[in-house]
């Protein structure tokens, strides 16, 4: 016999993917989805049975859980000690709680994402990332349709420039050459792999070492990454980071840093390295 409860079992998954791409940390998407639960399973018997469809009852109130977040998101990362990063993703094993890795959450999505208001940001992903209408996007964020199109359209044009320009393969072989000419402390090839304007922002959120400001020009992120050997032994391992190819830096048996990379016209455009412990916990599995 179904119970009033089978049927949002399923809609866990889709509803953290969602959040994750909302809110940019899988901690912040697993707490939305839990209280997304709690609101469902706060209803009376009589009132779940009133509702039509679960799974579109639960999406609205997850996007304006997120919607709620995002706002007091933008107060707490002001006060954040260096800069913010979203929080990175290795491959996941377990199906129940896998985040679909797609474009939209290679890391240059997600901090793209993160320039936006919290409306903006809502509207482009539910509309452009999982389809939904502008009707339904009106009735998550209690706005209008029009008003809708416009935020995600206005969210779109900041979105262009972080579309993914190289192949995926591609994408590999450079990285592996700058894990090789890391590992060899070759600055002339580390900056050869560098586009000249590229940059290095770091996530330490003043928990762990780690730049406060970003790294920017192609010889100075070379001599940054280098200088990073002297401080002790490191094992640079390649793993795919939000879907894409990056490395993974450990010293002895300790996680220290995750790396994401953007690539455009073969060469490294930006790197991300996640510092922060709190946010590496995905990977410590």
């Amino acid at each position: 016999m179904t119970t009033p409860s089978e049927p949002v079992v399923g809609e866990r998954r889709h509803l953290l993917n969602l959040a994750y791409r909302l809110l940019g940390s899988l901690a912040e998407a697993e707490d939305a989805v839990q209280e997304t639960y709690a609101r469902w399973y706060g209803l009376t018997p009589e009132q779940r049975d009133a509702i039509a469809s679960p799974g579109a009852w639960l999406t609205t109130v997850a996007g304006r859980v997120c919607l709620d977040l995002l706002g007091s998101a933008r107060v707490r990362r002001e006060r954040y000690v260096g800069e913010w990063l979203p929080e990175p993703l290795p491959d996941q094993n377990d199906p129940a709680d896998r985040i679909t890795l797609d474009e939209s959450v290679t890391m240059a999505f997600l901090v793209a994402l993160e320039a936006m208001t919290p409306a903006q940001r809502v509207a482009l992903v539910l509309h452009d990332v999982f389809g939904y209408s502008f009707a339904e996007v009106a009735e998550i964020t209690g706005r209008t349709q029009a008003a809708c199109r416009e935020l995600a359209s206005s969210g779109r044009r900041r979105i262009r420039a972080a579309r993914p320009l190289t192949p995926v393969a591609r994408q590999a072989d450079l990285v592996k050459d700058f894990k090789q000419a890391w590992e060899a402390g070759d600055i002339d090839a580390l900056v050869g792999l560098l586009d000249p304007g590229a940059t290095l922002t770091a996530d330490g959120g003043g928990v762990v070492r780690a730049a406060l400001h970003p790294i920017e020009g192609g010889e100075l992120v070379a001599r940054y990454v280098a200088d990073l050997a002297s401080f002790g032994e490191l094992t640079l391992v390649e793993r795919t980071v939000n879907g894409s190819p990056g490395l993974v830096l450990q010293r002895g048996d300790e996680l220290a840093a995750v790396y994401a990379f953007d690539i455009a016209d073969d060469r490294i455009t930006r790197i991300w390295a996640m510092r922060n412990p709190e946010k590496l916990r995905p990977w410590l599995g």
